[in-house]
């Protein structure tokens, strides 16, 4: 019997130097998480596609993963103040996710946005980001100590309120759950059409949805793809948003 095709998610890419040459690249967990647990095909999306590409790229996807990375968004997309000469910027990334990512949810393709994709997410529909939260004076750390091993780095570190009137809680089932928080960069101004489904205890948005949008269109702050199997709320977001691909591409074929 033949198998049916899985639902192709296309996951983007950072663009980095590895010794003196550049890379587009994507973390495994981030990969394995889309194979395993959203049970779809990964596609990496190199931080390359020319604006006009987008079209014909969106026609092979059934949905977009945007990845955490240690670039921030650069803050000329939001405000007119640069970043920080020290500032790890990644503007290759930036020209492909942002308007990749107005267009992936205008034609109902479903997307999930993780930490830098969840800042992504809010800027790419007119939101601003502060660009160091530790500085800010009204919220307390969410950076990770990159003194302590990976284990411990990724260890659930605060609690969010999940929106009870909202979409994420429908997936999760709980009102309340632990996270880890590995982020300088947060929500300053959120976009006028993104929906609060999780604040943390100091305030910050830590989830949002699209309002009214088509399809599965949601980011996290945190770091869901950490272990996932570990991880009921976790497993049953990438199982989500695994099924919304699903169902895209069933429509497609059907149509």
């Amino acid at each position: 019997m033949k198998q049916a095709h899985l639902p192709v998610v296309g996951i983007i890419c950072d663009k980095d130097i590895i010794g003196p040459h550049p890379f587009h690249i994507a973390g495994e967990k981030y990969i394995k998480a889309v194979s395993n647990n959203s049970h779809c095909l990964p596609l990496l999306i190199p931080a390359m596609v020319d604006e006009s590409a987008i079209e014909q790229l969106l026609t092979m996807l059934d949905g977009i993963l945007l990845t955490g990375g240690y670039s921030m968004v650069d803050p000329l997309h939001y405000q007119e103040t640069s970043a920080e000469a020290d500032t790890k910027l990644d503007v290759a990334r930036d020209n492909t996710s942002l308007p990749l990512i107005v267009k992936a949810v205008a034609q109902g393709i479903p997307v999930l946005g993780i930490c830098r994709g969840f800042q992504e997410m809010n800027v790419a529909f007119g939101g601003s980001l502060h660009q160091k939260l530790h500085e800010n004076g009204h919220y307390f750390e969410h950076r990770e100590n990159k003194e302590l091993t990976l284990e411990q780095q990724y260890i659930a570190s605060h609690s969010v309120n999940i929106n009870t009137s909202g979409m994420l809680i429908s997936i999760i089932e709980h009102d309340v759950i632990d996270v880890n928080s590995l982020h300088t960069q947060g929500v300053d101004r959120l976009a006028d059409n993104l929906t609060i489904e999780a604040t943390s205890e100091d305030g910050l948005v830590e989830a949002f949805s699209v309002t009214n949008s088509e399809s599965f269109a949601m980011a996290v702050q945190w770091h869901p793809e950490w272990q996932v199997e570990k991880n009921q709320q976790s497993t049953q977001l990438f199982h989500a948003f695994g099924q919304a691909c699903a169902k895209r591409k069933a429509r497609n074929i059907n149509e």
